[in-house]
């Protein structure tokens, strides 16, 4: 008897030996890929910030901010007419630990008058939880939120016990008299309350083996939770099973842990859970699709109160708190609220720019924490300028125009916002980063620094020829550019070509500074790109992306400093210490004299050239910069402008590549206007310079005049490039006075 016991002994012992390595290695080594997740910059509060009531309160509520009428814990808020009483969550940023804090925010219309401690002491700032805007998921896309025990909310831990296994701290991994209980709970009730699996059991199943229902997996199963229990503590085992336990699914993503799915179902962090949140977490963990209370409410309801019912009776809550938790509403957030990818485009060029310093495996598997420079707010205006436009200027019923929106910090170059389709949230061909489109003329504002970066030649009212060209190129053809209205404007000021974008102009003096000067400076901006130098480049016919843009008019809008658009504000590992931290990297490439002369040029574009129409909605108070494009056959539509504070490009075309019937100033710039005229504005300023003065000239004769007479204007020069002839209207004056004073003789 014994001898034929043997071969099952020995089998038993190597089955045991193997599932005892499995265990060992996979619970003492890296338990979890976790993704990175990706957030948005905070939102900071402080009094005289531009910003509504509304708005706050809207992003409150994407970031699960619950309204309350007394706010006593983090993550509430009230509002009384002009007053928000929030209490801010806690979190630990890249430059340290930001405490919760309850503040009282005054609002003014949309200007935020005062910010106060609950106890009323003046608070200069108030910094929000980030918001989480994605993630970048391993292949099998599960995802979790990793939490200590001591993380978790009172009830919690007392609640699972008490429902999946209450023998839990008196078993060695499996419990027969658990198993017995539970059939005999089952029976009584009429319906499935309790399992007859064990935590461990079940923690076993869910992160070493299958959901297959044989023989050999019940076996393994019970071998390796008796192992993990004669290696493991307890706590070990309970806080592995609170992270790994399934809760649902997402798409493609697999929603595991508790504090994932208290984000998933509530958009709250675990610890701001109550007990009737708690009761339908736990009571989702026998049947995360069956329970689901999105689509089986009635369902899901039932359970939760038969939970607080086993709560009540075990001693964990009183009757009156389980009564008053199951008069609770579910209080499920929709799928909308709760959407991690409303950015696809933006964690595009996140997921790019990581690239750089990480591989795939840190991305997907280190829990790593990026901190982006996205602005929800300043995105969502972007996705609505884009999509609202774009509907109102479709008008071929065969297919609809795209566009693409990139806008920046014109002081810093942080990418604020991206939009690289017009539907939000279409993850897809992102166009901002991937669409080669011909530019038009947004590259002349390149010929017309090139020439004021020479103040012995030219000015801004030098005199230049508007009129016909003929070159013949390299490989024989002739090309003969004409002007949008097939007209020719003789002799013209040099800024009055450029806010006018005449394209006969622009050829005519790029010609005579030579391309391959041209193509310096086009760099010098920030296009790295290799450009052949041919004379279509004077008219923009390259093509370029629109982040390749965003680029150049950065460099602009920060008055001559090339930076690199950044995405990425910081980088910590799952523990909270940073990995690396994208600093801003500045370089002087453009001297502040010709780029001030320049600068004003594109103002002028924007009051009496091509971009006049944004101040059709936009306030004239506001000092702006920007300038059209249009490629040929109006097949691409582009504007690019700036303020002080914000710099953003809009693209507007097909993607077949067929003509819009829309130039820049009639497509991308009411994109852009409409944008621009949502956020809070700071008006363009001279650049800093001892070396420019201004002067009253008459630009259509290029003379110095007098501030008061007819056709005078002001114009910056750099010192010693102002005209010498004086066009003065004093004489004439003196006539006409003479005149007058006879007559009254007569």
């Amino acid at each position: 008897m014994f001898a034929s016991m043997i071969p099952v002994i020995i089998f038993f012992s190597i089955l045991t030996w193997h599932l005892n390595g499995i265990i060992v290695r996979k619970f003492e080594g890296k338990k979890w890929a976790i993704p990175a997740k990706v957030y948005a910059r905070p939102l900071e509060i402080y009094q005289g910030k531009r910003l509504s009531p509304d708005t706050l309160i809207r992003q409150l509520r994407q970031q699960g901010y619950q309204e309350t009428q007394t706010v006593t814990l983090p993550g509430s808020f009230s509002r009384s007419a002009n007053v928000v009483d929030v209490y801010s969550r806690g979190f630990q940023f890249p430059d340290g630990i930001e405490k919760a804090q309850q503040a009282l925010i005054s609002f003014s219309k949309t200007t935020i008058t005062s910010l106060t401690s609950i106890q009323g002491k003046d608070l200069p700032l108030l910094r929000f939880d980030p918001q989480l805007i994605g993630g970048i998921y391993p292949a099998n896309y599960e995802d979790r939120i990793l939490v200590r025990l001591n993380q978790t909310p009172k009830y919690l831990i007392p609640a699972l016990i008490a429902v999946e296994d209450r023998d839990f701290y008196h078993h060695f991994g499996i419990s027969p008299t658990g198993i017995l209980r539970a059939m005999f709970v089952n029976i009584t009730a009429g319906r499935l309350v309790q399992g007859g699996s064990t935590l461990t059991q079940q923690l076993v199943k869910n992160f070493f083996l299958t959901n297959q229902q044989t023989l050999t997996r019940k076996i393994k199963e019970a071998i390796m939770s008796m192992l993990l229990e004669w290696h493991y503590g307890k706590h070990d085992i309970l806080e592995t099973y609170v992270n790994e336990v399934y809760m649902g699914q997402y798409g493609r993503r697999a929603i595991h842990g508790f504090a994932l799915a208290s984000q998933f179902y509530f958009a709250q962090p675990l610890q701001e859970l109550d007990l009737a949140k708690i009761a339908l977490l736990v009571a989702m963990v026998k049947g995360p699709s069956y329970y689901n209370p999105r689509r089986n409410p009635e369902r899901s309801l039932e359970r939760r109160n038969l939970i607080l019912d086993v709560l009540a009776e075990r001693g964990i809550v009183s009757k009156e708190e389980a009564e008053n938790a199951k008069k609770q509403p579910l209080d499920v957030v929709s799928r909308q609220q709760i959407r991690t990818n409303d950015f696809p485009d933006y964690i595009d060029l996140v997921k790019k720019q990581l690239q750089e310093n990480y591989n795939e495996q840190d991305l997907t598997s280190d829990g790593l924490q990026i901190f982006s420079n996205l602005d929800p707010i300043i995105q969502r205006a972007a996705q609505r300028s884009i999509s609202s436009t774009l509907k109102s200027l479709d008008h071929n019923k065969q297919k609809e125009l795209q566009g693409a929106f990139v806008v920046t910090n014109a002081q810093t170059g942080a990418v604020l916002a991206l939009v690289g389709d017009r539907h939000a949230g279409f993850s897809g061909f992102n166009r901002a980063l991937d669409a080669k489109r011909t530019v038009g003329s947004l590259l002349k504002p390149a010929i017309y620094l090139t020439a004021l970066q020479h103040p012995d030649r030219y000015t801004l009212t030098t005199p230049i020829e508007d009129k016909k060209i003929t070159i013949k190129e390299s490989n024989g053809q002739i090309w003969e550019p004409k002007n949008d209205d097939d007209k020719i404007h003789g002799t013209i000021p040099l800024y009055e070509a450029l806010t006018k974008s005449y394209n006969l102009a622009a050829v005519n003096l790029g010609m005579s500074l030579g391309i391959p000067e041209i193509l310096k400076t086009i760099k010098s901006l920030g296009i790295n790109a290799e450009l052949s130098p041919y004379p279509s480049v004077l008219l923009g016919g390259i093509s370029l992306l629109p982040f390749e843009i965003a680029q150049m008019y950065q460099t602009i809008a920060s008055g001559g400093f090339k930076m690199p658009l950044r995405s990425i504000d910081a980088v910590l590992d799952a523990h909270g210490n940073r990995l690396k931290r994208y600093g801003l990297s500045v370089e002087r490439t453009v001297d502040p004299d010709s780029m001030e002369l320049l600068r004003f040029a594109l103002g002028l574009t924007m009051t009496e050239g091509t971009g006049r129409r944004a101040y059709q909605v936009i306030s004239p108070s506001i000092a702006l910069g920007g300038k059209t494009g249009t490629s040929n056959e109006l097949r691409d539509s582009w504007f690019a402008g700036y303020s002080n504070n914000i710099m953003a490009v809009s693209w507007v075309g097909y993607d077949d590549n067929s003509p819009t019937k829309l130039y820049g100033s009639s497509g991308a710039l009411l994109v852009w206007r409409r944008f621009m005229a949502s956020i809070p504005l700071t008006s363009v300023t001279p650049l800093p310079s001892k070396n420019i003065e201004l002067d009253w000239v008459n630009p259509e004769k290029n003379a110095l005049t007098e501030s008061f007479c007819a056709g005078a204007k002001q114009f910056p020069y750099i010192k010693g490039s102002a005209p010498e002839e004086m066009n003065s209207c004093v004489a004439e004056k003196g006539r006409s006075v003479i005149k007058k004073i006879k007559s009254w003789f007569q």
